[in-house]
């Protein structure tokens, strides 16, 4: 009930946005002072990169007067407003918090359109947004909602996942990371030899984001795209078994001992593999180097960090990564200072203070090149070749019994104990889609 009742209100608080918009309240006319309503969440990158960066619009932009409202429970501050008709010109606010503030107001198509934010040059630069942000990240169904080939929400900071390993092991044996999977087999059955296991994985949950790679690379965007929303006849296809078989063969070349401790509490026995040289690729984010920083590790250990093996010689290499965005209410006054203010924050200037004040990063182009350590090792992934893929399987209504994880990756825990063959993972996932799609929202 409780949801019910805060869902009601971000829908009336949306349905008022829309309303807003159709008044045809503009921004202050040239040469007055001017306020921008900026709001955006409070994360661990804390207050002070956006007090930084306010600062610095405030000053290129005389009589402009940046109102920043920053709260780790920003709903919370802005809805009484909004419930009145007063709402934030720009929002910073991704897709997945528990309030659906963002999915509400895509939902009732209160979001204003950011395609021509794409087509902006960046203040104090002479390259557009489209120009500066990374491949991938404005092409996807978070910022392009409703499959019209318009953007409506921004890409902001974000963390890539993909597999870690050991670079100094790699060095050691003169080993190169495999760039295929027929590449990557070949290096399983060479470490195989020195009892080292080819890859590992914290928990089955984990495959998230190496299944929505892998599926990128064998099935093309256009087939991805289906297969999120469970299509029917899409497992039956050519990439979907490409996926299929590459997951079977990788269960075959994973560390036995990996299942039994594929859990939340023994998660990290698993990661500990790859620190002891006893597992060579594991998939994961960027994180990890956090969360392992004070276990031990071989002699000469080094983290290493790099895309999926592409199905193909020359294919794509893929790497999934979560994201943040920021986007504009219909019912926002200022829209044309507001663009420009999202346009500022893919600017040099802007990135560096994120960077530098929050440990925030931007996809944007170069930015990798000035990262130092460990941040440099898995924030440069996008500007060697790899693809960003940031789907997601469709938002369904409950199934009983039936949901993405259960369907989709914890049957991997199967395969590899040998309890499972990949026909009962595959029939599994056609049953359950068949249930998901009759779901869908």
């Amino acid at each position: 009930m409780k949801t019910k009742k805060v869902l009601s209100v971000l829908l009336s608080v949306s349905m008022l946005a829309g309303m807003v918009s159709g008044l045809g309240l503009t921004a202050a006319a040239d040469g007055e002072e001017t306020t921008l309503k900026v709001a955006a969440v409070e994360t661990a990158y804390g207050q002070d990169m956006w007090k930084n960066v306010c600062a610095k619009f405030e000053e290129a932009n005389p009589g402009v007067t940046v109102e920043l409202t920053i709260d780790k429970k920003l709903e919370d501050i802005i809805t009484p407003a909004m419930k009145s008709g007063d709402y934030p010109d720009v929002i910073l606010r991704a897709v997945g918090a528990e309030s659906a503030l963002t999915e509400t107001f895509v939902k009732d198509n209160n979001v204003e359109e950011m395609t021509d934010v794409l087509e902006m040059t960046v203040p104090g630069e002479d390259v557009t947004v489209k120009e500066k942000i990374l491949p991938g990240f404005v092409e996807n169904s978070i910022t392009n909602p409703y499959e019209d080939g318009k953007t409506y929400l921004m890409p902001m900071f974000y963390g890539p996942c993909g597999l870690f390993y050991n670079k100094g092991l790699f060095e050691e044996k003169g080993w190169e990371v495999p760039e295929t999977w027929d590449e990557m087999w070949e290096l399983g059955d060479i470490a195989a030899e020195e009892g080292i296991a080819l890859f590992t994985y914290p928990t089955a949950g984990y495959f998230d984001a190496f299944f929505y790679a892998l599926l990128h690379e064998s099935m093309g965007n256009e087939d991805f795209q289906k297969a999120l929303k469970y299509e029917e006849g899409i497992w039956d296809t050519e990439g979907a078994q490409k996926a299929f078989d590459i997951i079977a063969k990788l269960a075959e070349y994973t560390e036995k001992t990996t299942p039994a401790n594929a859990n939340d509490n023994d998660f990290r026995k698993n990661q500990q593999l790859v620190l002891d040289n006893k597992a060579l690729f594991m998939p994961n984010g960027n994180w990890v180097i956090g969360e392992m920083a004070d276990a031990p590790r071989a002699d000469g250990f080094e983290w290493g960090f790099t895309a999926l093996p592409a199905v193909e010689e020359g294919g794509e290499r893929a790497s999934y990564t979560f994201f943040e965005q920021i986007w504009m209410p219909k019912g926002a006054v200022n829209k044309d200072l507001g663009k420009q203010f999202i346009a500022y924050l893919y600017s040099d200037e802007a990135a560096e203070i994120f960077a530098n004040d929050g440990g925030a990063i931007q996809p944007i182009q170069g930015m990798a090149d000035k990262l130092e350590g460990d941040a440099k090792i898995y924030y440069s992934i996008y500007d060697t070749g790899a693809v960003a893929v940031m789907d997601a399987f469709a938002t369904t209504d409950p199934v009983e019994g039936v949901t993405v994880r259960t369907t989709f990756f914890d049957p991997i825990n199967s395969l590899v104990s040998g309890d499972k063959t990949k026909d009962d993972w595959v029939n599994q996932i056609k049953e359950d889609s068949d249930a998901l799609r009759g779901a869908l929202k």
